[in-house]
């Protein structure tokens, strides 16, 4: 959540909430449902849950993957 607020996002938490994101960033030009892992992609399951998820139109969907010793999330984006 650090780096989208650094970058000027505003982020609401909702990890302890067991659904498919973790977090929502938004901007005054973007939204971003954001799922971080820690060292591992998501299984195929979450992965299919994640693009099923209704959005509206421009909103991103993306997977932050966080690998040990490592200052940067591996990024994938969803389509």
């Amino acid at each position: 959540m650090a780096l989208f607020e650094r970058a000027g996002y505003r982020c609401i938490r909702s990890a302890a909430s067991k659904g498919e994101w973790d977090f929502v960033a938004i901007s005054a030009s973007e939204i971003i449902l954001v799922q971080v892992k820690t060292g591992r992609w998501a299984s195929g399951v979450e992965m299919e849950a994640m693009r099923a998820f209704p959005c509206p139109k421009g909103c991103v969907k993306v997977i932050h993957r966080w690998r040990p010793r490592r200052r940067q999330p591996d990024v994938r984006r969803l389509r």
